[in-house]
């Protein structure tokens, strides 16, 4: 599955937000791109279906996925008795590039994906390699027995061990062993975005 690989703090700067991690070009310029800069001129107010739109589009760089896939996840969410808007935020927080985020495997989710695109990761004691891997509750997430993974990792979970644990799941650094526990709630995730604008805005 393709997906977006240009320049990132552009996409930070455009919607105001660091969607790919901390961004210190959002922090010295915080205001969209362009060559006139703050001075943009006046812009006409935005309308209801483009602040929508804004928020979709948040969301699916912030989880690295393209509009097709996304497509797919709305609608599997809509098939989910529930509230759809949470549904979707869970759906891509249990994808295993995310879980690998959240559990200190990358400092970064285009990083946890790659580490799992290279073949390091054990889901259930089994190879997994598709970053849009959908876990479950009680699945158990480790990486390969041999050096070279366990050396990555490790250097991995150094670089994020001031990152604040998630909830929901359980990470032992000694053992590289994740466990997930339960699906986030929503006041877990912090997705940056209101969720309930996407609903309306595939629900027109």
């Amino acid at each position: 599955m393709a997906r977006y690989t240009g320049p990132i703090e552009r996409i930070n700067r455009r919607f105001g937000v660091p969607l790919f991690g901390p961004s210190k070009a959002l922090e010295r310029r915080p205001y969209g791109p362009g060559q006139h800069g703050p001075r943009g001129g006046r812009r006409r107010k935005q309308s209801d279906y483009a602040i929508a739109l804004a928020e979709k589009q948040k969301l699916r760089f912030q989880y690295g996925i393209m509009e097709k896939q996304f497509r797919g996840y709305f609608a599997k969410a809509q098939r989910q008795r529930g509230v759809t808007g949470i549904i979707l935020l869970q759906l891509l927080e249990m994808r295993l590039d995310n879980m690998l985020y959240r559990l200190g495997l990358g400092s970064t989710r285009r990083a946890a994906r790659q580490f799992v695109n290279h073949g390091h990761v054990l889901v259930n004691g089994k190879k997994v390699d598709i970053p849009s891997y959908q876990c479950q509750s009680g699945d158990v997430i480790t990486v390969r027995d041999n050096n070279r993974s366990k050396q990555l990792a490790m250097r991995l979970l150094d670089t994020t061990q001031s990152r604040p644990e998630a909830e929901w799941l359980t990470m032992d650094r000694d053992a590289i062993k994740g466990i997930v526990n339960r699906a986030p709630e929503r006041d877990e995730i912090d997705p940056m975005v209101n969720e309930q604008l996407v609903v309306e805005l595939y629900s027109r």
